[in-house]
């Protein structure tokens, strides 16, 4: 079997061309926040939601700047204030047109406060760092302002729970590609219907991100806990993450215009006498499928908070599910 799916960077390659099986108290703000979120958005309901003010966090990052542009042409607002590094706090960075101001660790929370006071409709964008996550899911949830969370590792449990007893609403995925959401979604369908069908099988997994990106890939950990309730056996510390750029042309197939920002993956399994095969893979050169989802993840939940609804988190497959994506 051999599902593959590339994303504007033809032709490519075979993804590998060696043999696969070698080689994360309270505050002032939280009680006087907590009381206004319930009229974040006040509007008909047959209204279309576009102009969603944004806090785009990390905006001098490249997922950062992708969003923004994705964010322009959707017509969103985007805010002129970003949290950013301490040594990048005071300076204003111009992203596609717009002038924000960075600030640093330190005034976060009262940044955060004043913004939201302001703009009471806006939802913030995270796309920083993975050892941000949680204390930045934490100050989103004082201060009471839903997110949407790009940003991959942290200590996801602790995430869920942080969010969930805050009422908040939030879109956590760890992947915000919409097709590779379909793909992922497809692969639960079938962890779902058929448990246990790869019993015995063995499992190998390559992964290969930009140099920068310093964790696992969060979408291979998702096709791995699938193939698991599958029946696979498989230690996530052995997945092969490939961050070396010769490698990623050589071995990978990765066009060189794109070695700054891509994310393939091959999943190849064998049944124990390795006389049978599966290959699963998935390619994407580019941020523009993760800036166009987080998009689509913004006006997805700026929908909830109008309608009030009752469930408060949500992924991207909610965001899919509802199927009025642009």
């Amino acid at each position: 079997m051999w599902i593959q799916g590339a994303v504007i960077c033809e032709p490519l390659k075979p993804l590998y061309l060696s043999n696969p099986l070698s080689s994360n108290g309270t505050s002032f703000f939280t009680n006087h926040y907590q009381k206004r979120r319930s009229s974040v958005v006040v509007m008909s309901m047959t209204t279309k939601i576009t102009a969603v003010p944004i806090m785009v966090n990390g905006c001098n990052g490249k997922m950062g700047r992708s969003v923004i542009l994705a964010a322009n042409s959707a017509g969103l607002q985007i805010l002129p204030k970003s949290f950013g590094p301490e040594k990048e706090a005071g300076n204003t960075v111009e992203v596609f047109g717009n002038e924000i101001k960075i600030h640093g660790p330190s005034e976060r929370e009262s940044v955060l406060a004043s913004l939201y006071d302001e703009y009471p409709s806006m939802i913030v964008v995270d796309y920083t760092v993975p050892d941000l996550v949680n204390d930045n899911a934490d100050l989103y949830c004082r201060v009471g302002v839903p997110f949407v969370m790009g940003t991959t590792g942290g200590d996801r449990d602790i995430l869920y729970k942080t969010v969930d007893a805050s009422k908040v609403y939030a879109v956590i995925s760890p992947q915000m590609g919409k097709q590779v959401v379909a793909f992922l979604a497809a692969m639960e369908i079938m962890a779902e219907q058929f448990p246990g069908a790869f019993s015995g099988y063995s499992l190998h997994v390559k992964e290969s991100h930009q140099a920068g990106k310093l964790d696992t890939s969060g979408t291979a950990k998702a096709v791995i806990s699938c193939f698991k309730k599958l029946g696979v056996s498989f230690d996530e510390q052995v997945i092969e993450m490939i961050r070396d750029p010769k490698e990623q042309v050589e071995l990978v197939g990765v066009p060189e215009e794109y070695l700054s920002g891509h994310a393939f993956h091959l999943y190849y399994l064998s049944s124990p006498d390795k006389t049978v095969s599966f290959e699963f893979q998935h390619n994407v050169c580019g941020r523009s499928i993760y800036a166009e989802g987080t998009v689509d993840a913004v006006l997805f939940l700026a929908k909830k908070i109008q309608s009030k609804a009752d469930k408060r988190i949500y992924d991207m497959i909610d965001v899919l599910r509802e199927g009025n994506m642009r």
